[in-house]
């Protein structure tokens, strides 16, 4: 807490004033032009003794939730409380940069008397990312404008702008994943409860899958198969390459969303966010898992020294679960982000490349500039092509729905 007493640029003229003045009455020996002076020294004497308040003030801000969905909007509230009689009160509250005013001011001029309290409140258009209040600023005037007070209140609160969340379609099946009880269906044959073919009898087979009908029309004892019920780990890898700066809230966006659809289909799930120094949160499940990967995923920033490639065949050997399915956010602008997907498929996992196109958000000045994103389009494409044997790569124009880009490119 910081409390300055200070003169105002009024006070200061008249002080100047005061002392030309006597100045003048010593040079000119008119000893009674000090007397015209009294006055103003009176009125010094007033407005420090009668109009010098301490600020004794309690404030409080409120939020509605610490954590708010990008392009929500928002009222801040604050309650201030004064414990002494204070005629005029200016209160600042300290903005976030990422936080849009929209609705009022984050500044007021109020009068209190002693112990009223008021509250007071602004909008704000939230950002994706963590925004950080810090402080309020008090300042104080006295009546006659000599003097001014200025306190800062310590008052630390934290808002999460969240990725918003879009419904997706589940772009990955889990033939060749771990053997344990989950809700998507696989292809593999197992006890379950969706009915596959049938087959003659093996040893071990429970007696409550035989097929009597069969058995009775063959001679021999048959037996049903059905597809069994089992989960898929899936690592989520988000490319954050400054390159890709553009779109990399839409990769954040994406990855948000099939987090949630993870949740959902309570399948377990790890996030690796290749920064300068990466972030690696270990596969797992549940809602608290899952707010904790949002948290990251809503303070991501576009790195420049980004070694993804590397990071990605560190881990693999270190901490990806063998046989997960990969979910890779990358716009593929750069070859250390196309390597990251040729690593991928050295070491046999199976990759969906979640791709905005950083080039659909480019709006065009000119027929020269049109020309030059065409070359680039192109570019592009002959990129995915020669990428498309490691993975099934979803090239996201990203003004359409990304459940819509996922549907042109996988069939579920």
């Amino acid at each position: 807490m910081e409390k300055k007493f200070q003169p105002t640029g009024k006070a200061e003229q008249l002080l100047l004033a005061l002392w030309l003045s006597v100045m003048a009455a010593f040079f000119m020996l008119r000893w009674d032009m000090i007397y015209l002076t009294l006055p103003i020294l009176w009125l010094f004497f007033i407005a420090i003794t009668f109009f010098k308040p301490r600020l004794d003030v309690e404030i409080q801000r409120i939020l509605p939730h610490d954590r708010i969905l990008e392009g929500a909007e928002v009222k801040i509230k604050l309650k201030i409380k004064a414990n002494e009689r204070i005629p005029s009160l200016k209160i600042v509250d300290d903005l976030p940069r990422g936080l849009e005013l929209v609705e009022g001011r984050n500044e007021f001029l109020l009068s209190f008397t002693r112990g009223e309290e008021k509250e007071v409140s602004y909008k704000v258009k939230v950002k994706r990312g963590i925004h950080e209040f810090n402080f309020i600023k008090l300042s104080y005037q006295d009546p006659f404008g000599f003097f001014k007070i200025e306190k800062t209140i310590d008052l630390y609160d934290e808002l999460i702008g969240v990725p918003t969340i879009e419904d997706v379609v589940t772009p990955y099946s889990t033939k060749g994943t771990k053997v344990t009880v989950g809700p998507l269906p696989s292809p593999r044959v197992g006890e379950g409860v969706e009915f596959h073919a049938i087959r003659e009898y093996q040893p071990g087979d429970p007696l409550k899958i035989i097929n009597w009908k069969a058995t009775a029309k063959t001679g021999k004892i048959m037996s049903n198969e059905y597809e069994s019920e089992r989960k898929v780990d899936v690592i989520l890898i988000v490319d954050a390459t400054y390159k890709g700066e553009n779109v990399f809230d839409n990769l954040i966006r994406a990855a948000a969303s099939f987090m949630l659809d993870c949740l959902n289909n309570g399948t377990s799930f790890g996030l690796l966010l290749a920064e300068d120094v990466p972030l690696w949160i270990r596969v797992d499940y549940g809602k608290r898992h899952f707010f904790k990967c949002i948290d990251f995923l809503s303070i991501a920033k576009p790195d420049k020294n980004n070694m993804i490639a590397y990071q990605v065949e560190h881990l693999v050997r270190s901490r990806f679960p063998a046989r997960a399915q990969i979910l890779y956010f990358s716009p593929l602008i750069t070859e250390e982000g196309r390597e990251a997907l040729r690593v991928l498929y050295r070491y046999g996992y199976k990759v969906v490349v979640i791709s905005p196109n950083p080039y659909s958000v480019v709006k065009p000045k000119s027929e020269e500039e049109a020309l030059a994103l065409k070359i680039l389009q192109l570019k592009r494409k002959a990129h995915l092509r020669k990428l498309a044997a490691y993975g099934i790569i979803i090239d996201w124009d990203v003004n359409k729905p990304l459940k819509t880009a996922i549907a042109e490119v996988v069939k579920i």
